[in-house]
């Protein structure tokens, strides 16, 4: 889930209650906070556990909340996972340390302290793209082996290989995730049970549509969707993902395209690329289709 900005460029708690609401009655069957997208990096602690608790009411008993745990330092990233714990989130979401890419022996140890802090369960985010940390499959398969509160895994690599290497040593030990928007039918056909989402954020029901069709092995269906659906899917997969996804937000009346520094809102040529693709899409809408978002 994105992080709205109000016009102060303060987390605007108003509008994400709509979103996340907005979210479920669409289908979607979890919320994550904190994310990558949801720019966790240039939010505070105390803006962070604010997100996590007001999201949280949002859902209710409807939905999980889980939250994204990442932070400079394994001292901070241990005390937000208590906090997400406090707050109600249902699980968390484990991330390397921002900036200091570490061997395997620090990057297991940092994960591990999150994975002990709490009884949560938690999904392992591997974006060796992004953070430049890859947990290799037998990697992930020895953490498995070491603590049992590790249930999940969101794999980001862009190698839907990764999927089957995983079940080929764990089996259904862990589910895996797939993580980046343009590989969700390549990673579900692969094996992969769960879909955390970027372009959802504006397309919730189409992005289950696609994500049960694929499921369901309905591949007429999967494919006339994703057809219609990977131009904007692979705004989930370049460097300016946050800032493409809130700009398509804003042109479909699903949020803002508010961002922070050192982030600047698309402009120019990226702009107009952008809002081509979306208003490509738009006139050629497929037949299921998200509710219109609520006003105020």
């Amino acid at each position: 889930m994105t992080t709205c900005l109000d016009e102060t460029y303060h987390v605007d708690a108003a509008f994400m209650t709509r979103h996340a609401r907005w979210l479920l009655d669409n289908g979607c069957t979890g919320i994550i906070s904190l994310g990558s997208l949801g720019q966790a990096a240039t939010l505070s602690f105390a803006e962070k556990v604010a997100i996590l608790k007001n999201v949280v009411a949002a859902a209710g008993a409807r939905a999980p909340v889980v939250a994204a745990v990442s932070a400079l330092s394994t001292d901070e990233a241990v005390q937000l996972a208590k906090s997400a714990e406090q707050a109600g989130c249902s699980g968390l979401m484990v991330l390397p340390p921002y900036v200091y890419c570490g061997d395997w022996r620090e990057m297991k140890a940092h994960v591990q302290a999150v994975f002990r802090a709490t009884p949560l369960p938690c999904m392992l985010y591997n974006n060796p793209v992004a953070y430049q940390t890859d947990f290799h499959p037998v990697q992930i398969a020895e953490l498995a082996g070491e603590d049992a509160n590790f249930t999940a895994v969101k794999e980001s690599s862009t190698d839907v290989r990764r999927v089957t290497a995983i079940r080929a040593l764990l089996g259904n030990r862990l589910q895996v995730f797939v993580g980046v928007d343009d590989a969700i039918v390549e990673g579900i056909a692969a094996g992969a049970v769960g879909w955390v989402a970027g372009l959802v954020n504006a397309f919730p029901a189409e992005s289950v549509a696609l994500f049960e069709y694929a499921s369901a092995g309905k591949q007429d269906e999967t494919f006339a969707l994703y057809r219609w659906f990977l131009p904007l899917l692979r705004m989930d997969t370049v460097p300016k993902f946050v800032q493409l996804i809130h700009q398509v937000q804003q042109d479909t009346g699903t949020g803002n395209a508010r961002v922070r520094a050192p982030r600047r809102e698309v402009s120019g040529r990226e702009l107009e690329e952008t809002r081509a693709i979306l208003h490509a899409a738009l006139r050629n809408r497929p037949a299921v289709r998200s509710t219109p978002f609520p006003k105020d």
